[in-house]
Parts: C-alpha cells; sequence; structure tokens
C-alpha cells in the first residue's frame, strides 16, 4: 500500500449491532476520513443495540443512525485489514488481507455499565490499529 492510499477497515460481527458498530465509530471518530471504514454482520441484528448507542453517546458519539449490515465478500475484499469479533468461520479469508480477532465480550442483553468496558477496550484497540496502519488521529 503507497503512502498516498487510504487504507480500509472491515469490523466485522455477527449481529453487527454492538462491538463492530462501536469500532467503525471509533475509527471514524478518531482517524476522520484518513481511513475507509466499513462494518457488517454474519447475521445482522434489526436494529443497533441500544446500551451501545448510550455508551458510545457517552463519549460524545453519535451512533443512533447507524444500521446493521449483512457481510458480503465485496466489503472483504475491499479492505485492507478485516478485523473479526466474533464472527467464526463466517467470514470469508483472501491471500493478502490482513485478518485480526479481536476477542471481546458481547454487549448483548447488557446493560450500559457493561457496555462501558467493551467500549473503551474497543477504542484502544482501535488508536493502536491506527498507529499500526501509520494513521495519525484527526
Amino acid at each position: 500500500m503507497s503512502e498516498l492510499a487510504t487504507p480500509s477497515v472491515l469490523f466485522v460481527c455477527v449481529h453487527n449491532a454492538g462491538r463492530s458498530q462501536m469500532a467503525a465509530a471509533w475509527l471514524t471518530h478518531i482517524a476522520g476520513d484518513r481511513v475507509e471504514v466499513r462494518s457488517a454482520g454474519s447475521a445482522p441484528a434489526d436494529a443497533v443495540n441500544p446500551a451501545a448507542v448510550a455508551a458510545m453517546a457517552e463519549v460524545g458519539i453519535d451512533m443512533s443512525a447507524r444500521t446493521p449490515k449483512i457481510l458480503t465478500t465485496e466489503a472483504v475484499r475491499a479492505s485492507d485489514a478485516v478485523i473479526t469479533m466474533g464472527c467464526g468461520d463466517t467470514c470469508p479469508i483472501f491471500p493478502g488481507k490482513r485478518y485480526l480477532d479481536w476477542r471481546l465480550d458481547d454487549p448483548a442483553g447488557q446493560g450500559v455499565e457493561a457496555v462501558r468496558s467493551i467500549r473503551d477496550e474497543i477504542e484502544r484497540r482501535v488508536r493502536a490499529l491506527l498507529a499500526e496502519l501509520g494513521v495519525e488521529a484527526a
């Protein structure tokens, strides 16, 4: 990847309702347009987890308009890095892609109190990912 290219990152979890949505929101918030950000799920939920929306709102990030999306082969192909969060074997693997598996608690069914620690761990990992990609915060 050339220095002029904008890296693209895809976050994947089963329902695309909590972890992957928070990670995509963090990356967009921190990196701005320096990174192309996608998120998807192998079995998307009908809506984003309200506790995740509330936890992100506490740090000034609005996820209320986000909607879960289905994981497509095209999204994986178009991404330089694919970050999985409990999607198991449903994520297609392509040569030349960078894959990371972030083992994080699932916020499904948990209150905002429990989601805060997941949110904070995702922020830490997103910042580390940006450093690995050589992208400065916006």
